[in-house]
């Protein structure tokens, strides 16, 4: 089941790599996540079309595979630490800052959303962007993803309009 899986989204990034609409746009491709986790073929597309957009400087497409909110942390964590220099634990422990992990999360250089759109009916973030959604507004609906319709994505951007942002305050 998930060969099958992997198949299709391999085509879809290949696809998606040699749009005209891509390449019109300006659309650059991003793929975040652990992507050790993947089959060898499937990195070399990733590879191959990340190459393909990485001048396309107009709009981004991000596509999460091989993700986890909480893996993520932790592997940002742990990079942050290895170019850490110090003497002891604690002087480490010290040195890190909130800077040191973003700048060693998948999405370093992406900012972050100002709004996630959840579909489904699901009122949770199953471990989606955790650190990068602290400050981000949510818009839940019941509506199922293959069947969200650009209503859809409207009355969520109708939704978030109607909202003061106050990023924590």
């Amino acid at each position: 089941e998930i060969e099958g899986l992997l198949k299709v989204i391999e085509a879809k990034i290949d696809e998606l790599s040699k749009s005209p609409v891509i390449r019109t746009n300006g659309f650059r491709i991003r793929v975040l996540g652990n992507l050790s986790l993947l089959p060898e073929r499937l990195k070399e597309v990733i590879r191959v079309c990340e190459d393909r957009t990485k001048g396309h400087e107009r709009r981004s497409l991000n596509i999460a595979l091989g993700y986890g909110g909480r893996e993520e942390i932790v592997e940002a964590v742990k990079r942050a630490l290895r170019e850490k220099k110090a003497a002891t634990g604690a002087e480490l422990a010290d040195s890190i800052t909130m800077d040191d992990i973003t700048s060693h999360l998948y999405t370093c250089g992406i900012p972050d959303p100002d709004l996630i759109i959840r579909t489904s009916g699901e009122v949770r973030l199953s471990g989606f962007l955790l650190w990068q959604s602290a400050y981000s507004e949510f818009y839940f609906c019941d509506v199922f993803w293959p069947v969200f319709r650009k209503i859809d994505f409207l009355r969520a951007i109708r939704s978030y309009q109607q909202r003061g942002r106050r990023f924590g305050k």
